[in-house]
Formats: C-alpha cells, sequence, structure tokens
C-alpha cells in the first residue's frame, strides 16, 4: 500500500515543481509580482503610501519612459482609479494613496512605450 502511495504521489509532486518554477519572477523590491499572459511581469510594492509598480521582462527591466497606465484599486465596494507615471528606470509609480490595505484587490493595466499592453491582477495580504 505504502509503494502504491508514493507511485502515485511521485508524478503529483512532480508536476507541482514544474509548475511553481515556470510561473513568474521573483520579487526583487519586496512586493507582490504578478506575469501577464504576454510573459511581462509586474512588481507592485506599496512603501510609505506610494504605490509602485516594477516592469520586468522575463527578468529584465523594462524602460518606463514612454509608459503610461492606470491602477484600479478594489476596497471592498469603494473603487479608485490612479495614474500611473514614468519614474525612471523600469519603475511607474501611482499618483495618488492607492490605500492598499490588506484585503484590497488592485488591477494595473499599462501601456509601454512601444504600445504593448500589459494588465495584471493583484490580491492584497
Amino acid at each position: 500500500m505504502k509503494n502504491l502511495l508514493a507511485f502515485f504521489a511521485m508524478p503529483v509532486a512532480v508536476a507541482m515543481s514544474g509548475q511553481a518554477l515556470a510561473h513568474g519572477e521573483a520579487a526583487r523590491h519586496g512586493g507582490i509580482v504578478r506575469e501577464s499572459s504576454n510573459g511581462v511581469s509586474l512588481e507592485l510594492v506599496n512603501k510609505d503610501g506610494t504605490a509602485t509598480i516594477y516592469v520586468d521582462d522575463h527578468g529584465k527591466p523594462v524602460p518606463t519612459e514612454g509608459a503610461s497606465g492606470k491602477l484600479t484599486v478594489l476596497n471592498g465596494a469603494q473603487k479608485t482609479e490612479l495614474p500611473l507615471e514614468s519614474a525612471g528606470d523600469n519603475k511607474l509609480v501611482a499618483r495618488g494613496d492607492a490605500k492598499l490595505g490588506a484585503g484590497a484587490k488592485a488591477i494595473a493595466a499599462v501601456t509601454l512605450a512601444d504600445k504593448k499592453t500589459v494588465s495584471v491582477r493583484f490580491a492584497i495580504k
């Protein structure tokens, strides 16, 4: 019985470990990382009331000069929309208080300088 259980558990463990390695990148700035359907990753960092988004494409920083976007934050029934503006390098900053408390959800919609669009959803814990 023990061998039979190990036989069935092994493929599941292998599949799950491969899946975990295939998804996204690690947070480089202490935030939450989500990968878009086109492979661009956004990391949302909430520090001192300022929401910053870092943009990477397969581990390489994507310059945000000429990029724009919007951060939509949902806190229960309250909805806040904040413009995202380039802050140099691969950073975008939300102008205004994002109110990213525990339980909030945020949607970042970004248009990069090359007109590629990226949209991801974050859940704040």
